[in-house]
């Protein structure tokens, strides 16, 4: 989620040391933004043990519900490191929300380490996520020493005890929790320590409660069913016939080679080298999430084992500079912090780190054949322990509650699509729970109920509510942008068609960078953070805005520029999904014949080396 919480902040701070709340923490909140939002600051411990002095405030955020109340509801961002009243926005999304958990109030507050609740900051591996592991491992540490002692307080036993601080203000006995991806495993957290005080819970695309595995082998057996159903129903077809089997290969192979090469920018050109650990943990891991490289993914992926290398290293490129955020949208300081502090991994916290590289290599020699599913042993490098290896020591603490599970209403959301918290994982936590119950979702990846086109997940959210029994799978929800075709080797390779002939081959030129323009716009509406200009696999750029993009001098054949503005076609009756665009554009480069053409729905039209043309869009 990109979108950023209120700027006013009224702070009243109460203190939490009495077990039972009163009439008076109603004082708490006043009024602070739009349809009646009211916000409040909450004084925490930072170490409840006492042993280390210090508080946190925790900026808190309550949207009252009109009409007749049913109860309260908390809203859990993910990450860990997102500002959940950053992210969830109450205030401004209030007819919405209101409209999807009638009677309930809605709290969101910032999780201690995020946005308002004294954000951590670690400047360098803020900037740098997706430098080489080495690097990262040398930049946590430094985030460690930088956070200092207060460190060892950012536990996901920590952020669960705060939601049971900010329920006692609150003044009520039993809360409902609804969380996204790591917002799961601290709901299902908070559950089992603080079981009685559950009402229901509402759990998009669960991560384990107990931290996840430090080899990420759950992710690395499940990922290969998840790209499958990308391509679900031939959509693939146009780009290659073994997506999956291709994208293994590659990344197998690139963790043994690592591929560098130019890539286009929007001004000039850079050198991008990306290693199997690049590929698979960036541009690959966050096509569950962006669909702009999920639909560019299988042609690139076809591309690179043809030895045309330039797609993958752009998307891979795009997908580093996308995914790059400030602290206050996700705190890598926080994240690293509190996925530090989890675990498992295969030293204890107080282990001396030059004893932890010995003890993470007799971990990986011992796992068993398969472990990491089609992918070598360097996969492992995508888990937790790797990048927690120089973390700095620290006592061991409590961790979670161990329940048992509250036997109330649960309602788990899995896409099929999704790669980081694949669907098993949904359903062993739906499983734990004697009134849970599964959604499954086609065609959707990570982030169920803000990736739905089909509404489906939404109306299951309603009818549970209203105490029916929602479907248990969804219709296959259209994707934002359907995978585009092969990446043609050079300009004289595609086909002429009809027309034939350089005119020919430049319509098919057209027609490829159409449909690929429209991915690019596709990444720039989801990727985390936003772009102005997206360069063309071979220069000029995309500018994308809402449902328009322009294109200037862009190209994605070699020799082939096209030049123009588009709108998203709307037909007059369905949806308008997946996108296409229609327009209009001038063609020119050293390859084509130059032109004016008008861009339709299906077709393309115009006159290109001064005569009439018509061709398939």
């Amino acid at each position: 989620m990109r979108l950023r919480g209120l700027i006013v902040l009224i702070a009243l701070c109460v203190a939490l040391g009495v077990p039972n709340a009163t009439p008076a923490a109603r004082t708490l909140f006043a009024p602070c933004g739009a349809n009646g939002l009211q916000c409040a600051t909450v004084n925490v411990p930072l170490d409840r043990s006492g042993a280390t002095p210090g508080t946190v405030s925790l900026h808190v955020e309550e949207l009252p519900a009109p009409g007749v109340p049913r109860g309260v509801l908390f809203l859990i961002a993910g990450g860990p490191g997102q500002a959940s009243a950053g992210a969830f926005t109450i205030g401004a999304n209030a007819l919405d929300l209101r409209s999807e958990y009638p009677g309930y109030t809605l709290i969101a507050f910032d999780p201690r380490g995020t946005g308002r609740s004294g954000l951590l900051r670690c400047p360098e591996l803020q900037a740098d996520p997706f430098a080489a592991l080495t690097m990262v491992q040398a930049l946590v540490a430094k985030c460690g020493t930088e956070i200092g002692p207060s460190r060892a307080f950012y536990s996901t036993r920590d952020h669960a005890d705060d939601i049971d601080a900010v329920r006692r203000a609150l003044g009520v006995d039993k809360i409902a929790l609804e969380g996204t991806s790591y917002g799961t495993q601290l709901s299902v957290a908070y559950a089992l320590t603080y079981p009685s005080h559950v009402e229901r819970l509402i759990l998009d695309s669960v991560a384990d409660p107990a931290g996840r595995d430090p080899f990420a082998l759950d992710d690395l057996q499940q990922m290969p069913k998840g790209l499958a159903s990308l391509c679900s129903g031939g959509l693939c077809r146009a780009a290659t016939s073994n997506f999956v089997g291709e994208l293994v290969k590659l990344a197998n192979r690139m963790a043994a080679h690592p591929v560098t090469g130019k890539v286009a920018k929007p001004s000039g050109t850079r050198t991008v080298r990306a290693s199997g650990f690049d590929f698979l943990g960036g541009a690959v891991l966050d096509s569950d999430l962006n669909a702009g490289l999920a639909a560019e993914l299988p042609a690139a992926v076809h591309a690179a084992l043809r030895g045309q290398t330039r797609p993958l290293l752009r998307l891979v490129q795009l997908d580093r500079q996308t995914a790059i955020t400030s602290a206050a949208d996700l705190s890598m300081g926080l994240f690293t912090a509190t996925v530090c502090d989890d675990g498992p991994f295969p030293w204890a916290p107080e282990t001396p780190l030059g004893q932890r590289p010995g003890l993470l290599a007799t971990a990986r020699s011992a796992l068993p054949r398969g472990s990491t599913g089609p992918f070598g042993i360097w996969a492992t490098d995508l888990g937790p322990a790797p990048f927690c290896l120089l973390w700095p020591t620290q006592a061991r603490r409590p961790g979670i509650g161990s329940g048992p599970l509250p036997n109330v209403p649960v309602l788990v959301f899995a896409g099929e699509r999704d790669l980081r918290t694949p669907r098993t994982n949904a359903a062993a936590i739906a499983a734990r729970f004697p009134q849970g119950r599964l959604v499954t979702v086609p065609g959707v990846g990570h982030s169920v109920l803000g990736t739905d086109f089909t509404g489906c997940a939404q109306t299951a959210v309603s009818i549970w509510l209203s105490g029916g029994v929602p479907p248990s799978r969804c219709p296959r929800s259209p994707m934002l942008v359907n995978p585009i075709g092969a990446f043609p080797a050079s300009f004289a390779t595609l086909k002429p068609g009809r027309t034939g002939g350089v005119r020919g081959r430049t319509l098919a030129a057209v027609a490829k960078t159409v449909r690929e323009a429209t991915a690019s716009w596709a990444f720039s509406l989801t990727g985390f953070t936003q772009v102005k200009a997206i360069a063309g696999l071979y220069g000029g750029t995309i500018r994308a805005s809402g449902t328009n993009f322009v294109l200037k001098g862009y190209s994605t054949v070699a020799g082939v520029r096209i030049s123009g503005s588009f709108r998203l076609y709307r037909p007059e009756s369905g949806s308008p999904l997946p996108a296409r665009f229609v327009g209009s554009v001038r063609v020119d480069g050293t390859k084509a014949a130059h032109g004016r053409l008008a861009v339709g729905a299906s077709t393309l039209s115009g006159r290109l080396g001064g005569r009439q043309v018509h061709g398939p869009a």
